[in-house]
């Protein structure tokens, strides 16, 4: 599984880009590669404010429905709308244009709970 190394991750296999004050949200390939063909995404609306680890998003795929939880307390300031017609791009990049929302974090210092690709990595059971 490809888990970059620039990027922040949580326990529940979202990933987290930092850009300024703002952070690029996507679930990652682990995740999207469990679910396998997403045939729907549900985003949250631009200005919705939620606290860390609370449900954002739901990704549907043609195994089953999936929480997408926000990964520190914040406002959402964008969703990716390429989602609502094509939710395969989370299956082909989900680093890339398959990211799903941004916010802005009501407090940075979240950030740092956040796991570093190594840790992501080593919480990650092992294949076989």
């Amino acid at each position: 599984m490809d888990t970059p190394r620039n990027l922040k991750y949580t326990d529940s296999h979202e990933w987290v880009r930092v850009e300024g004050k703002n952070i690029v949200v996507g679930i990652t390939d682990f995740a999207q590669d469990q679910l396998s063909d997403l045939t729907y995404v549900e985003l949250p609306t631009v200005g919705d404010s939620f606290s860390g680890q609370e449900e954002a998003a739901v990704v549907e795929s043609v195994k089953a429905a999936s929480d997408v939880y926000a990964p520190v307390s914040g406002t959402i300031t964008a969703v990716n709308q390429k989602l609502m017609d094509h939710p395969e791009l989370v299956n082909t990049d989900p680093y890339g244009d398959g990211w799903l929302f941004k916010m802005t974090p009501d407090d940075s210092s979240e950030l740092e709970g956040l796991m570093d690709a190594d840790q992501y990595d080593q919480s990650m059971p092992d294949e076989e």
